[in-house]
């Protein structure tokens, strides 16, 4: 027999016995499923997770006050660990860093007319637009003049835009933030979460640093800062702009070679090496996950190839009798496992695709099966049902025409 021959015996074979067909492939096809789902899961992850980062900036440092707790080391004793506009201002002049902007943070009502809400405003100089890199949707930014004279104006993201000015333009109304006004000059464009407190990009709340001291934070030493955003210039290794920091914050700080610092440095790039780790590993474990699904659908198979060997014994003799050779036998059943096998990958893929779709269709969290899960599902089908095919296959073709003819 050719192999045209075997792959029209498999199919008449399936077609008989529809019900057993059916059945057999449904552990594929949950298998499959699994697998492409998972897999594309998995991927989108490590996808959404990269572009979240890359939105972020993987070169962008933060310096905060205070010692590196996470290696045992106490701050100095005779100092409060502070930072200051003017360190801010040493760091911009650092070669190694594109530039450096102080921070002022804390949480305050805002209201516009009856409508409230409590939110974080940050303090800022126009440096922080340009390392974080930050466009306007509408409006201006402020610039060094506007900090300079304390200017109260606000640059407010899309979503706090849309709350509080619905269909109307918010420029040139105002905002009270703690009861003082500062007038809205521009709406942030995008969206995104912010890793220097967690908020999304279309929710912040910016005014000049300068006009967040004089209204609403006021620090216990003169020019004091929360913390201090710097990007480090691309082209130049990372560790460099951190060893400049580090030695600049050390001499304005006066701390002795053997006293441990008054600041931490907090690298993104590190983050983003480690959840790019935990997104492959996550990754990884949904695969695994689908791959055995797909496993005890092959179990499945080998069980019901096995009853179908059973009960087509004296077809197998009658062929034998006929003049088929035990290769033959071999290969018709084995050619029917993997065809139920590709057939069943084939729905489970569909299904996988349509579940995604679905995923991606009612979620922010976008799922899309590449064509690279799609050859893995196929080659992962074909593989199954050659392994847990070939056992009943080489049984039935080491049958002896006789024993089989005699069986009832």
């Amino acid at each position: 027999m050719n192999f045209l021959q075997i792959v029209v015996e498999a199919l008449r074979s399936m077609n008989a016995n529809r019900l057993r067909t059916v059945l057999t492939m449904l552990g594929i096809i949950i298998g499959i499923t699994s697998v492409v789902l998972l897999l594309a899961l998995g991927t989108s992850m490590q996808g959404f997770i990269g572009k979240e980062l890359e939105q972020l900036g993987t070169n962008m440092l933060f310096v905060v006050p205070g010692g590196d707790r996470s290696g045992g080391q106490r701050a100095r004793v005779d100092a409060v660990p502070v930072l200051t506009m003017q360190d801010a201002a040493a760091m911009n002049r650092l070669p190694s860093l594109v530039g450096a902007a102080p921070v002022l943070q804390a949480n305050f009502n805002l209201a516009v007319g009856n409508e409230t809400t409590n939110t974080a405003v940050r303090g800022i100089t126009p440096t922080m637009f340009k390392i974080r890199n930050w466009k306007l949707e509408q409006g201006t930014l402020f610039s060094d003049a506007d900090v300079h004279a304390a200017a109260r104006m606000v640059i407010i993201g899309r979503k706090l835009a849309d709350q509080f000015f619905y269909k109307v333009d918010p420029l040139g109304k105002f905002i009270r933030i703690e009861n003082v006004a500062f007038q809205v000059v521009g709406v942030l464009h995008g969206e995104g979460k912010q890793v220097d407190g967690g908020e999304d990009l279309s929710e912040l709340v910016l005014v000049p640093i300068s006009a967040a001291r004089a209204n609403l934070i006021r620090g216990a030493v003169a020019d004091s800062v929360h913390y201090i955003v710097a990007q480090g210039r691309s082209g130049l290794a990372l560790p460099d702009g951190i060893a400049d920091i580090n030695d600049t914050l050390r001499d304005r700080h006066h701390i002795k070679y053997e006293q441990p610092d008054d600041f931490h440095i907090e690298n993104l790039a590190s983050f983003a090496e480690t959840a790019q780790k935990i997104s492959t590993g996550i990754a990884a474990l949904l695969g695994l996950i689908g791959a055995i699904s797909l496993i005890v659908g092959g179990i499945g198979i080998m069980n019901i190839m096995l009853v179908s060997v059973t009960e087509r014994t004296r077809e197998i003799g009658i062929r034998m009798a006929i003049g088929a050779k035990p290769r033959d036998v071999l290969w018709q059943f084995l050619t029917e496992a993997v065809v139920i096998c590709l057939a069943g990958g084939a729905v489970g893929i569909l299904l996988a695709t349509g579940t995604a779709s679905l995923i991606t269709a009612h979620s922010k969290f976008g799922v899309w099966v590449s064509p690279r899960e799609v050859l893995v599902a196929c080659g992962f089908s074909s593989l199954v049902g050659v392994f847990f095919g070939f056992y009943p296959a080489r049984r039935a073709s080491v049958l002896l025409p006789v024993e089989c003819l005699r069986y009832e």
